[in-house]
């Protein structure tokens, strides 16, 4: 049987998932290699950049994670850029995906929706900006997004109420005394520190009944220490006299929404509200006249055959200082196998399907990246082990029906050096240019040593601060 040697594109949960899978259930095979490449310089992907700073129970995860790395069957190589991405990180080496497929024998896209998508109305501007901005920002995420100017504004609108948005609008309503001690960067806490902002306003073309939160989100935004909730209309918040029975999850919601807030209305110099039945239609910049962006709002009801936001023909306008979009996430346009349609790669059961509806052979996506952006870890989880097992059963039976090339792409190479990455990988790893897993697993320790000094979770380090770290010692 010819090896199997795997590359991994991507470094989030997903790809460790997959890892982790086929070398559990392959402990004995010594022809298995699995190799991981991410454009980002630290592993684990959105558990390092996504997950809100005040939630570390959400990265345990990575324990299992560091599991994985102690298989020497596996390698990681961070701060490696493969293929076309819309996204790219100035400091990682490009690596073509060509030099992927000379070197591979099956290749797992795990790469998952890094791009946010935008609201038509709303183009991004100095008053408008996308979720991931902020994500990002506070994340100390390697593209070095703008830090927001939180000095100069007292009203941000949040588009969209998912959890993401809830996330932002909790790091802007609490105090930066509470959040120091969570795995928030000192430049982060520095900005926030000297945050003028009053009001946060979250807004869905919804009802409360088709919110997109959770109830452990909206819980903690209830029971914020020093801010209050905007009373609701009480109708908006009345369980319906007919039509189907409420689930338990918006029977809870209502619930919820009913009590308010843990801090009474008036009582904090900080507030929040939720604006249902609203959606975007424009925004108007600032002027010498009007200091403030003027947000217009279409008033929506809920089609009750289709359960889309509809216009009631009402129209409303807000004064605000930012607008934050917070609509999901796709994939990268300018990728193989992008499919625009779907906003992710096109896969049948883990297979990557080209675009003239073949399968390619020994080519598969995972996660995000095969699904879209939905679901939770362990959905993603789930997926994972069963992507690592149709590539462990085509390996071992061999009977898929499919293309062995791509276009211009060159054939996988079935009897490529076991061990041996890319030469550009070789090379960057020669120039400190590529890290390893025991490079993050150093850095790792020193961001949490240096954290413990300042009374925190950890203090992250940028790329040029890690680069220096490991190429000293």
């Amino acid at each position: 049987m010819n090896p199997l040697k795997l590359a991994v594109i991507g470094g989030g949960p997903s790809a460790f998932y997959v890892a982790s899978r086929i070398l559990k259930l392959l402990p004995g095979a010594q022809n298995v290699r699995v190799h991981m490449f991410d454009r980002l310089w630290a592993p684990h992907g959105l558990v390092r950049y996504g997950v809100a700073p005040d939630h570390p129970e959400v990265k345990n995860c990575t324990h299992k994670f560091d599991q994985v790395a102690e298989d020497s069957r596996f390698r990681f190589f961070g701060n490696v850029d493969v293929g076309d991405t819309a996204d790219s990180i100035p400091h990682a080496l490009q690596l073509p995906l060509a030099s992927i497929f000379k070197n591979y024998s099956h290749i797992l896209f795990a790469t998952g929706c890094t791009l946010p998508t935008l609201h038509a109305d709303l183009p991004p501007s100095p008053y408008c900006v996308p979720a991931l901005s902020l994500v990002h920002w506070y994340t100390q995420h390697p593209n070095t997004p703008t830090p927001p100017p939180l000095d100069k504004i007292t009203h941000v609108s949040l588009i969209g109420n998912g959890n993401v948005s809830l996330d932002v609008a909790r790091m802007l309503l609490t105090n930066v005394d509470v959040l120091a001690k969570y795995d928030v960067p000192q430049s982060v806490l520095e900005v926030l520190s000297r945050s003028t902002v009053k009001h946060v306003s979250i807004i869905g073309r919804r009802g409360p009944l088709e919110a997109a939160f959770t109830m452990k989100e909206l819980r903690e935004m209830i029971n914020l220490p020093e801010a209050s909730m905007v009373p609701l209309d009480p109708s908006l918040i009345t369980p319906p006299s007919s039509g189907p029975t409420l689930t338990r999850q918006q029977t809870r919601v209502l619930q919820l929404l009913q009590k308010g807030s843990k801090n009474a209305p008036g009582t904090t110099s900080k507030t929040w509200s939720l604006d249902f039945f609203r959606s975007p239609i424009g925004l108007v910049p600032p002027t010498a006249t009007c200091p403030s962006s003027q947000l217009s709002l279409s008033h929506t009801l809920v089609d009750p055959e289709t359960q889309k936001a509809v216009p009631t023909g009402e129209t409303s306008t807000i004064s605000t200082d930012l607008v934050v979009t917070s609509l999901g996430f796709h994939g990268e346009p300018t990728v193989d196998f992008y499919d625009p349609g779907l906003k992710h790669l096109r896969t049948v059961s883990g297979r990557i399907v080209t675009p003239h509806g073949a399968i390619l052979k020994n080519v598969y996506a995972s996660g995000w990246a095969a699904t879209g952006a939905k679901g939770v870890l362990a959905t993603t989880m789930m997926n994972a082990y069963g992507v690592a097992d149709t590539i462990i059963s085509d390996w071992t039976e061999g009977d898929v029906e499919a293309d062995e090339a791509v276009r211009e792409l060159v054939p996988l190479n079935a009897n490529s050096m076991l061990d041996e990455p890319p030469e550009e990988v070789q090379r960057g790893l020669k120039l400190g240019l590529v890290t390893e897993y025991d490079d993050w697993r150093k850095i790792d320790a020193e961001e949490v040593k240096r954290g413990q000094t300042l009374g925190k979770e950890r203090e992250r380090m940028g790329w040029n601060d890690a680069r220096k770290f490991i190429t000293k010692r």
